[in-house]
């Protein structure tokens, strides 16, 4: 099973990224918790190689947040900052707070001439890691159209969040060929990737193998003695109209099973 999920609006996405970014005085990386790396898209990281740069990493409260740590060397650096958060629930002021303080030679600068600055932040990531909601949070009113799954926010626009801050939240944005099928796959996991246009089983059978390597435990627990998708099928008793072994509702149920987190609290890279 090829992955590779690039509709049109992501093209025009980011040559919109590119226009704006030199308005820019911060960019807001969000990441899903769940897949932290491979959630960073390298044309999306190209742009933004040269501005200050606030790694949210989203939906913590789904993930194995020891192994998320041991992966934080990835968002730190020079002009780089991170916080672990979940953007339905955190505090607004902690995200305002490290927006200041990597954008702190511009508010040095305006206020040594008695002037307040205007920070402009620009929120990315790849679709679904939880973008929107961050936007509407920060700005304490749903601002723009959220939603569980790919491709829901179409265009980019500037909000005014207050306190001297305006956001510009974008599309959710691939590559345009991702050539690293275990990226894609993962991607495809969490539903960064619209479900419509996967090889469901296949999907399914991929995700198992992941986590019977990385989380045997979970998988002995929520599905005992089953070795594959198919085992999951009889332990379940899901069948169709003429009787066989209905393989593709679960792999559906186990997909499912793996976000809303009924197998455990799992990131993958």
């Amino acid at each position: 099973m090829k992955i590779n999920w690039f509709p049109g609006h992501m093209n025009k996405a980011l040559k919109d990224i590119e226009n704006q970014l030199k308005k820019v005085d911060v960019i807001i990386y969000v990441l899903d918790a769940r897949i932290p790396v491979s959630s960073l898209n390298p044309s999306l990281s190209k742009i933004a190689e040269n501005k200050p740069i606030l790694y949210l990493i989203n939906k913590i409260d789904l993930a194995d947040e020891k192994r998320v740590r041991e992966l934080l060397s990835n968002f730190q650096g020079e002009g780089k900052d991170y916080l672990l958060f979940n953007s339905t629930t955190f505090k607004s002021d902690l995200v305002i707070s490290k927006i200041k303080k990597l954008a702190k030679a511009k508010i040095d600068k305006y206020m040594n001439k008695g002037l307040k600055a205007t920070i402009r932040v620009m929120v990315v990531g790849v679709p679904n890691s939880g973008k929107s909601s961050l936007v509407n949070n920060l700005c304490k009113k749903a601002k723009t159209v959220t939603g569980n799954k790919a491709g829901v926010t179409k265009s980019g626009q500037w909000l005014n969040v207050g306190d001297g801050i305006e956001i510009y939240d974008t599309p959710g944005t691939l590559y345009p060929n991702i050539e690293n099928q275990d990226i894609a796959k993962k991607l495809a996991f969490v539903g960064s990737v619209r479900d419509e246009v996967l090889e469901f089983t296949s999907l399914a059978e991929e995700l198992f193998a992941l986590i019977k390597e990385k989380y045997p435990e979970f998988l002995e627990k929520r599905y005992p003695n089953c070795k594959n998708i198919e085992d999951i099928a009889k332990l379940r008793k899901y069948v169709t109209s003429g009787g066989e072994v209905d393989l593709e509702r679960a792999s559906f149920s186990f997909v499912d099973d793996f976000r809303k987190t009924r197998i455990g609290k799992i990131t993958l890279d």
